[in-house]
């Protein structure tokens, strides 16, 4: 089980993600003594019945940081599948079978132009990465999706200014996609200044 955990956690995180987790377990048990299984016993402990209730006290009582924070709550209170668990992700998120066929579309074109892309799903979004995040694909109302890319709206007539969101924190630039239709050769030349850039 283990290992099937840990061979996931590579098709679906980067090397510099699966170091970050790992180093944020390792400075959890170096700085507070405590590993995350005794953080996750804290935890359920705590009073509260929020994520954000849950998430004060444990920074109010035990001084721990937003990161810190967010994992140990993860680990103790999972909501619905986690990154372990990609296909189960993407079922839960693109429920829209429209929205559906643009995120495959695009995934299909992803993994035969770039084959070692890591394609990560979560909770509100799908990363694709090399070292870096390259681009993000939301699925939006009306059938439609919405890709980040790293990149000035000047260099396509199709991209619009991202606004701020948290899937898609150092994207400028959004694609929006109607069809699969969409995803065609300037969605392609698109994505692959977006992988030279990561």
């Amino acid at each position: 089980m283990a290992k099937a955990a840990a061979k996931t956690a590579k098709a679906v995180l980067t090397e510099r993600q699966q170091k970050w987790f790992a180093s944020l377990e390792a400075s959890l048990e170096r700085d507070t003594g405590k590993t995350i299984a005794e953080w996750v016993k804290i935890a359920k402990k705590c009073p509260e019945t929020t994520p954000g209730k849950r998430a004060q006290w444990l920074r109010e009582k035990y001084s721990l940081g937003v990161n810190r924070i967010a994992h140990i709550l993860s680990v103790a209170f999972p909501q619905g599948p986690g990154w372990d668990e990609p296909d189960a992700l993407l079922e839960q998120l693109w429920k829209d079978k429209e929205s559906r066929a643009i995120y495959d579309a695009v995934a299909k074109l992803v993994r035969k132009e770039f084959p070692e892309a890591v394609i990560g799903p979560r909770k509100t979004f799908v990363s694709f990465s090399r070292k870096i995040q390259f681009a993000a694909i939301i699925p939006v109302k009306g059938g439609k999706a919405e890709l980040g890319l790293p990149l000035p709206v000047s260099t396509s007539k199709r991209l619009l200014p991202m606004k701020r969101r948290p899937w898609a924190e150092k994207h400028t630039g959004l694609l929006v996609l109607s069809s699969p239709k969409d995803v065609d050769a300037e969605a392609k030349r698109l994505l692959k200044l977006a992988w030279e850039k990561g």
